[in-house]
């Protein structure tokens, strides 16, 4: 039996280049989905899952992330004053949750697999999950990560969210070859970073969601890099295929890529039509417009 999965490692350190002039002096992360930034969705995605023990691979100008999950006893005077609880509960609700916060810098952006093996310290030889706060999905009650951990705890292996995007799109994703052995659940055989629409294994691509066990880190250290001269986390995946199984998980939920300029808008679109504050507001806006 392997150990539970208790540690989410959060990669945060990119610079957010492609929603400038807003990214200049705001981290990418702390930009809002209506009312809540996108890591803070991230965050409580992985609480939900049970995870206690979060981790941060940010940057030295990104410190805000870090402030946003920490006590603010003049805001918390203030509303607790003006009698406003159900606000003070919105910025408490993950420091009352028995959480531990840890973060480690990025020195230099060398890739996702080089900021996986940042956090390799405060890991440890525990397995873990990694969450790509990018990938915002909505799945009401569960969560994605909450649904991985039930296959792992199932399977006792890794496991990677996955879904069906259109051929063309493969060269923007790590894509995987697999064999289905349950419903939305596959073994994978094989794993390629941003193939080409004609040479890709498949249309299963990668979501920003991994349960990785700490051999990975072993990996990373030897692949050297790969696409885009970066170090990436998809080789060190391929190399793991040769000792464990790896399952793709097609998880259930909608995913929005606020990693792009579309895909945030239009995050915000779904979730402020669901907020109770702005829903019908939104809803007779959106309608008078052609």
């Amino acid at each position: 039996m392997r150990k539970p999965v208790r540690k989410a490692v959060f990669p945060v350190a990119g610079l957010g280049t492609r929603f400038l002039p807003a990214t200049k002096s705001i981290p990418k992360e702390m930009l809002p989905i209506v009312d809540k930034p996108i890591i803070q969705y991230a965050v409580e995605e992985a609480v939900k899952a049970g995870i206690n023990e979060i981790i941060f691979v940010t940057h030295p100008d990104k410190g805000s992330i870090e402030s946003h999950f920490c006590k603010a006893e003049n805001l918390e005077q203030e509303l607790t004053s003006k009698n406003k609880l159900y606000l003070l509960d919105s910025i408490n609700c993950l420091l009352e949750a028995g959480i531990s916060w840890h973060s480690v810098i990025q020195q230099k952006p060398l890739g996702l697999g080089h900021a996986v093996l940042c956090a390799k310290n405060l890991v440890g030889d525990e397995p873990f999950v990694v969450i790509l706060p990018d990938d915002l999905i909505d799945d009401n009650d569960r969560g994605c990560m909450q649904q991985m951990i039930g296959v792992y705890e199932q399977y006792q292996s890794g496991v990677i969210a996955v879904e069906n995007i259109p051929a063309n799109e493969t060269g923007s994703y790590g894509i995987v070859e697999a064999m289905a052995i349950a419903p939305n659940i596959s073994q994978i055989t094989s794993i390629v970073e941003k193939p080409h629409p004609d040479i890709a294994p498949s249309t299963l691509a990668v979501v920003g969601r991994y349960i990785l066990p700490p051999v990975i880190f072993g990996l990373l250290t030897e692949i050297g890099k790969g696409a885009g001269g970066e170090i990436q986390l998809t080789d060190a995946i391929a190399r793991l295929l040769a000792t464990e199984q790896v399952l793709a998980y097609e998880f259930e939920g909608k995913r929005y890529d606020c990693g792009t300029k579309s895909g945030y808008l239009k995050a915000n679109v779904a979730y402020g039509i669901k907020d109770p504050d702005t829903g019908n507001d939104l809803l007779e806006f959106i309608t008078t417009l052609k």
